[in-house]
């Protein structure tokens, strides 16, 4: 839970300390704040929208490779409580798709508004 499935910065999590929201590759290795300037949206992917975020994810990834399992995942998250699959666009057209808590989601979405 709260990584980066697919997309920009993949394999990466997602953590938020104080309602700042971070994204590292590891202990504190390559991280970074996202703030409000550098994010466009987020979006809660839900059954009828992960067809259309998996393709746009898709595109957006190095070399264009398709996201086969995402669909399980997206599937699983949705049962879960209090866990969501959520699409991030940056605004310099980046995308990335994570699953992340409840405490995660509610800082990322201070990030839109």
């Amino acid at each position: 839970m709260n990584e980066i499935l697919e997309g920009e910065y993949k394999g990466y999590t997602v953590d938020q300390m104080l309602g700042h929201v971070f994204i590292s590759k590891g202990l504190g290795k390559n991280q970074f704040e996202l703030t409000k300037r550098m994010v466009k949206s987020i979006e809660v992917m839900t059954e009828d929208k992960r067809k259309s975020a998996t393709s746009a994810v898709g595109r957006a990834a190095v070399g264009g490779l398709l996201l086969g399992p995402l669909g399980l995942l997206a599937g699983l998250s949705a049962k879960n409580v209090n866990i969501y699959l959520v699409s991030i666009t940056f605004s310099d057209g980046k995308k990335c798709l994570a699953e992340v808590n409840d405490a995660v989601y509610k800082a990322l979405l201070k990030l839109t508004y």
